[in-house]
């Protein structure tokens, strides 16, 4: 099977670039971005004068007197961002933005366009700089691969991302905050002070021990470095009705307003997000105008969005097209405005604390959780994921605990002869005997009928008189199949003394398949 490529193209110090066209400086002028006084961004000319990150506001200008000094500001960020995204776009569709300043795409679309990836990176490049910025692009198999390869300008060849990683300092795996929460500044430190200097030497760790002792961001860490997939190769299937729109009356065309309507827009796609239990980590924010045209940009993230991250999005995104300049600038007002989650992922990976905490409580069960699957090793937790089938026991299919989500069968598809609900409480494989008045043998005719009626069930070493029952239902699967398939036949029993059963009778023999609460 063809391995997936993808490519990123990285804008060097955007914050410090943006800030500097907002300024209208020239790209040769020593230009800072600060927060909280401290420098986050710096130009090149201004880091080839002693200019770095970390630096208070007042050593930089020391260091640099000619030094222009802007705050940091997403929006702004956003904006500027717009008009190399356009630019990247006319080449290459289905564009998703990392954040300002860092874009992703599936690279095969470009390598089909350009006839191969040696032919990608410079027809990109120049696309970029007509837009007024420079950049560097970087192909591998794995997305964060391709991140870091983008901002070393290098092209990784299919099945070396692991190699490429591996010599690289364990640092690299915290220094793009697009994939690496702030707490991965934590993780580096201290495998720096465990001795582990390299993502390959991280890389090496067995998996199990990771879980346990490093936690959800260790494990996220760990697949980087062995350069597995981030996001699953089976993605969570999107419900239509997810998505939230609204017609804009009167049509928008001020940057305020089209921000209010994207809160608004947010709140509601959290709403049905929370409603249906999932999380968004991939958001398609559409717009219609006036004029016919319809706009549309892809935005991924590193953690599944917050209502207030998603309103900054529609917001930055709407400052982008309003404000913007080129081809990407509607030439009317907006009158749709549409919200599309692309990619979901559980909502316990956003389950907010009642007092504004991010799932403290859920997380300390996650790495308990993962502390026993170190002792116990990796199949040995295990958790259940909805699946399809007729039985009770197939349609629930077990994953060892950090696995992705798959189930064994689809369970939207159609079942016919699927057992009807209520699903036992209880699934067990343990042997019983159903019997007659007599003391006879009950079994199952070819017509699909009791040989006689059941009055006695015998199971776990007691004969318990038989109350009522329901069925029996034959089960003829896979005939075709003579390893796979399922001539057999299921009953309810309810005897006195215990629970409900639903029993199973396979070649003339009972087995009890499940235990009702």
């Amino acid at each position: 099977m063809e391995r997936e490529r993808t490519l990123a193209l990285w804008c060097p110090d955007w914050p410090a670039v943006s800030a500097a066209a907002d300024a209208d400086l020239s790209p040769g002028e020593p230009v800072a971005v600060l927060h909280a006084n401290r420098v986050v961004a710096c130009t090149a000319v201004a880091r080839a004068q002693g200019v770095r990150r970390g630096l208070r506001k007042r050593e930089a200008q020391a260091r640099c007197p000619g030094l222009h000094v802007a705050e940091l500001d997403a929006a702004r960020d956003a904006r500027a961002f717009e008009p190399v995204v356009s630019a990247v776009e006319q080449l290459v569709p289905g564009v998703e933005i990392l954040r300002p300043g860092l874009l992703a795409v599936a690279a095969h679309r470009a390598v089909r366009y350009f006839g191969g990836e040696h032919a990608v990176a410079e027809p990109l490049i120049d696309a970029v700089a007509a837009a007024g910025a420079e950049c560097q692009v970087g192909i591998a198999d794995a997305l964060a691969t391709a991140v870091v390869a983008a901002k070393r300008g290098r092209r990784v060849e299919p099945g070396d991302d692991g190699a490429f990683l591996a010599e690289l300092p364990v640092g690299v795996l915290a220094e793009e905050p697009a994939l690496a929460p702030p707490e991965r500044a934590d993780l580096v430190d201290l495998l720096r002070r465990m001795g582990i200097r390299s993502i390959g030497g991280f890389a090496a760790l067995p998996r199990g021990d990771v879980a346990s002792r490093f936690g959800a961001d260790g494990t996220a860490a760990h697949r980087v470095a062995r350069a597995e997939p981030q996001r699953p190769p089976a993605p969570r299937t999107v419900p239509a009705e997810l998505a939230v729109q609204a017609a804009c009356d009167p049509p928008i065309d001020r940057v305020d307003a089209a921000a209010f309507a994207g809160r608004r827009l947010a709140e509601r796609l959290h709403t049905a997000l929370a409603a249906a239990g999932a999380a968004c980590t991939r958001l398609a924010i559409h717009a219609a105008t006036s004029e016919g045209e319809e706009h549309h940009r892809v935005w991924r993230c590193a953690e599944p969005l917050t209502p207030a991250a998603t309103a900054d999005r529609v917001r930055w995104q709407m400052d982008g097209w309003l404000t913007g300049r080129g081809a990407a600038r509607p030439t009317g007002p907006i009158v749709l405005l549409r919200l599309e989650p692309v990619e979901l992922v559980a909502a316990g990976a956003l389950q907010m604390g009642l007092f504004g905490g991010a799932g403290e409580a859920l997380d300390r069960a996650r790495r308990a959780v993962s502390r026993v699957q170190g002792l116990l090793g990796g199949d040995a937790v295990r958790f259940g994921v909805l699946s399809g089938g007729r039985g009770p026991s197939e349609q629930v299919t077990l994953r060892a605990w950090g696995d992705q989500a798959v189930p064994a069968h689809d369970p939207s598809a159609p079942w016919p002869g699927r057992l009807p609900a209520p699903a036992p409480v209880e699934l067990c494989a343990e042997e019983a005997g159903l019997l007659d008045g007599a003391g006879g043998p009950v079994g199952v005719t070819g017509r699909g009928l009791f040989t006689a009626e059941p009055a006695v069930l015998v199971w776990r070493g007691r004969a318990r008189p038989v109350t009522g029952w329901a069925g029996p239902w034959p089960v003829d699967e896979h005939w075709w199949d003579p390893a796979a398939g399922l001539r057999a036949a299921r009953a309810q029993v309810l005897a006195e003394g215990v629970p409900a059963v639903l029993l199973l009778c396979r070649g003339g023999e009972w087995t009890v398949e499940g235990v009702y609460g």
